[in-house]
C-alpha cells in the first residue's frame, strides 16, 4: 500500500495558525471541533492545570494513532494546546490576578474525528492510563467568527505590550470585543529557548454599535 503523507494543519490553515508577528490582522475563524478541559485558577500554581495538559494530549494522540492504524490509514500531526482566558471579574483579570482566572484548554480536531471515536478512545485511555483531567474532557465545537489576531514572540508573562497592541487594533477600527481571549501555544516550552516561543493572541470582535 503506497505511504501516504502526513498532514500538517497549521500549514493547510496557515491563516489561522500563522498570524503576522508585526502587524494585526483579521481573519474569520470556521467552527471547529476540540478536546476541552475546563478550569480556574493561576496556571501557574494550580495542579489541575497540568492535568488537564497532560490529558489533552494523551486522548489527542490516542485518537490520531487509531486513525492512522484505521481503514483510511490517514496520518496527521496533532494540533497545539489552545486556552481560553477570561475572569467573571473583568478588573482581576486586566490586572492579573491570576487566581480569579478561568480557563479553558483545548486541541483542536480534524474531522476524521467523530463523537463515537471519541468516546472509544476515552475508553481505552483510561484502561491504559491514570490521568485524572481525562474525566474532565469534553468533545465540542467552538465557533469565533470574525476575530483579530496577531503573533507573540517570546515568554508568556511578556506577552502585555503584543495584547495591547492588538486591542488598539480594535479599538481605532471601531470594534468591540465578541468573545474570550484565546491563545495558541506554537512552541514546545520544554525545548524552545523562551524567547524563541510563538503564540498566536486571537481576540473574537464585531463591529461596534
Amino acid at each position: 500500500m503506497e505511504k501516504k503523507d502526513k498532514i500538517d494543519f497549521k500549514k493547510k490553515l496557515k491563516h489561522l495558525y500563522h498570524p503576522s508577528l508585526k502587524e494585526v490582522g483579521l481573519v474569520d475563524v470556521p467552527p471547529m471541533n476540540y478536546l476541552m478541559v475546563d478550569g480556574k485558577g493561576d496556571p501557574n500554581k494550580v495542579v489541575e492545570f497540568q492535568d488537564a495538559i497532560a490529558a489533552l494530549f494523551g486522548l489527542a494522540y490516542a485518537l490520531k494513532f487509531m486513525i492512522k492504524k484505521g481503514p483510511d490509514a490517514i496520518d496527521y500531526g496533532v494540533l497545539p494546546l489552545e486556552g481560553l482566558w477570561w475572569s467573571d471579574d473583568k478588573e482581576a483579570f486586566n490586572r492579573d490576578q491570576k487566581d480569579k482566572w478561568l480557563w479553558s484548554l483545548m486541541i483542536m480536531q480534524p474531522d476524521y474525528v467523530t463523537g463515537e471515536l471519541y468516546a472509544g478512545a476515552l475508553e481505552f485511555l483510561k484502561k491504559k492510563q491514570d490521568l485524572p483531567a481525562l474525566e474532565l474532557i469534553r468533545f465540542d465545537s467552538y465557533f469565533e467568527g470574525l476575530s483579530a489576531q496577531i503573533m507573540h514572540l517570546g515568554h508568556f508573562s511578556e506577552e502585555g505590550p503584543t495584547i495591547a497592541k492588538l486591542h488598539q487594533y480594535i479599538a481605532i477600527n471601531q470594534y468591540r470585543f465578541n468573545g474570550k481571549h484565546h491563545e495558541i501555544y506554537l512552541s514546545d516550552i520544554r525545548r524552545a529557548a523562551p524567547e524563541k516561543w510563538r503564540t498566536v493572541l486571537r481576540q473574537p470582535i464585531k463591529k461596534g454599535e
